[in-house]
């Protein structure tokens, strides 16, 4: 279905039988013969509740059918049912037995090799120095330009190699390089690479890395030049400090001998580094600080200090697409006054610095910070932003629309199961309530964006009821005899029985609200995550 969310395999057979992807013959056999008595139409006295049955008698069937048959069951992991009414299923003869086997294995081949061209990573980056003076001067805009390009290749498990290369122009000079990594896995917590590359740094190296403890790391490294034969030795020694934080040391010995200290920190809502570099016959010290202030946009700071360096930098950036970021940047330093822009997209890199002006003019130095400043934030409050939210809005309604004939459909099935686990869910809510057990009080299912609205505002309003669904009588259903509620990781939850799926294509959360020994317990989990209640950790 176009914009259905990206995730694992739906596997509704499995939600349906309340069973895990990795379920044996056997599990799913008890599964079936248990769903099969509930749902069996010789139970019921009433004609409607006898309809209702037979329709969910038929899907449990199915999903027996074709979960317990070896073949059907390995095309319905891999394509679903789509692939199952396909034509791939297994006919009524036996001589196509063999002629699955010879596609599943063709299937199972390709699926291989998209794994492999998933590891062909290319990047790149393109640097476009730009100069505002040397315009003004009547010598045109264009201070210099480089080009970088990588490509990343997994040839085994175990190896990779990465071939990459640079041009740069700079006025009437320029130049250019090649090089060439080979990466290999000695074993779980160590490997080693060959370095060599061609051209303005000309060389061959060695480079190994190995995993001394939980958190500590260690690399040396001993490379030679082809220009002048001077030869470089460093080692590197990185220990994470925290769960969010690391520190390294590195010592270089050669024609330009250093000692660098760093460190770094990054979460959710910021990250940060430092580092100080003493040399020889020079000194430097850096640090940056970015904050996240939302999932799309962040801010940062930073600052460059040394022998032949002083500047600062402040500016942010804003996330477009699931593959591309924009950042403007704004530098002050002994090298004039900057803007920058950057365009982030997949691997590439589009980097265009613009020197405004050489001398550091604390008037000129004050506008050019807050008139581009203030336009961004202008242009992004009243021009970007509501054009965002509009496409963004546009796109849920066509979505809606689209389904929506599905959804009601789906709810109205979802409803008549429903009506069928109210009694025996209701007859475990008054024993649980009489021992003080595992009671779920409400249970909703639906867009992750409606319930976060529900929070915010306290209360569900008519458009975000539409995108969830109650399922407190399903949940109370599958209550086991042990007192627990357990669901299936890898499995999306519409599929289960009673559940169905309110907004096809957006991000789902299952939000449980219980009690249990006289306490009450919340907990939230995403569409495809394990659940297993009650649990000390979802006290209130």
């Amino acid at each position: 279905m176009d914009g259905e969310e990206a995730g694992p395999p739906k596997r509704e057979l499995y939600a349906l039988l309340q069973v895990s992807p990795e379920a044996t013959d056997e599990d799913i056999r008890k599964a079936y013969r248990h769903w099969a008595q509930v749902y069996h139409p010789d139970k019921y006295q009433d004609f409607h509740m006898q309809q209702i049955a037979t329709e969910n008698f038929q899907r449990i069937c199915q999903a027996y059918e074709i979960l317990s048959d070896e073949y059907k069951r390995q095309i319905y992991d891999i394509y679903g049912m789509e692939g199952i009414n396909s034509g791939l299923e297994l006919g009524p003869k036996l001589d196509k037995v063999e002629e699955l086997k010879t596609e599943l294995e063709r299937l199972r081949k390709s699926k291989e090799e998209e794994k492999m061209l998933a590891h062909f990573r290319p990047s790149g980056t393109i640097l476009s120095h730009l100069s505002l003076p040397q315009f003004l001067d009547g010598d045109g805009i264009m201070r210099g330009m480089a080009m970088s390009s990588e490509v990343q290749s997994q040839l085994s498990k175990r190896t990779a190699i990465a071939i990459g290369g640079n041009l740069e122009v700079n006025e009437n000079s320029g130049g250019g390089a090649a090089s060439t990594v080979l990466r290999h896995q000695l074993s779980p917590v160590s490997s080693i690479e060959f370095i060599a590359s061609a051209g303005l740094r000309a060389l061959i190296g060695v480079q190994t890395t190995r995993k001394l403890s939980l958190h500590s790391t260690a690399t040396i490294a001993i490379a030679k030049s082809l220009r002048d034969g001077s030869i470089n030795l460093s080692n590197t020694w990185t220990r994470q400090l925290s769960e969010t934080a690391n520190g390294n040391i590195q010592l270089l010995l050669g024609p330009e001998s250093s000692i660098a200290v760093g460190w770094q920190k990054k979460h959710e809502k910021m990250s940060a580094s430092g580092e100080l570099k003493i040399g020889t016959s020079s000194f430097a010290a850096s640090a940056h600080y970015t904050h996240r202030f939302s999932s799309k946009s962040h801010g940062r700071i930073a600052g460059r200090f040394g022998s032949t360096n002083l500047e600062v930098e402040v500016g942010g950036g804003r996330k477009l697409s699931n593959f591309s970021t924009v950042r403007m940047l704004y530098t002050i330093g002994i090298q004039g006054i900057f803007w920058k822009f950057e365009l982030h997209r997949g691997g590439q890199k589009l980097i265009i610095p613009m020197l405004l002006s050489r001398h550091l003019n604390p008037v000129f130095a004050t506008g050019a910070f807050v008139i581009p400043t203030s336009l961004y934030f202008l242009l992004k409050k009243f021009v970007v932003k509501p054009y965002y939210l509009q496409r963004e809005k546009q796109k849920t309604l066509e979505n809606k629309e689209r389904n929506s004939a599905q959804v009601q459909e789906a709810r109205a099935a979802a409803e008549k199961a429903q009506q069928l686990l109210k009694i025996v869910a209701n007859r475990k809510i008054s024993r649980h309530l009489e021992t003080n057990e595992l009671v779920i009080t409400k249970a909703v299912y639906g867009s992750s964006k409606a319930l976060k609205k529900a929070d915010e505002s306290r209360e569900v309003n008519k458009e975000s009821a539409s995108e969830v669904f109650d399922v407190t009588i399903p949940l109370n259903f599958l209550i086991n005899d042990s007192g627990q509620l357990k669901l299936h990781e890898g499995v999306r939850k519409s599929g289960i029985m009673g559940f169905c799926d309110p907004c096809p294509g957006e991000p789902k959360l299952l939000r449980v609200e219980f009690t249990c020994g006289g306490k009450r317990f919340e907990v939230e989990v995403d569409d495809y995550a394990a659940l297993l209640i009650p649990q000390e950790s979802h006290r209130v």
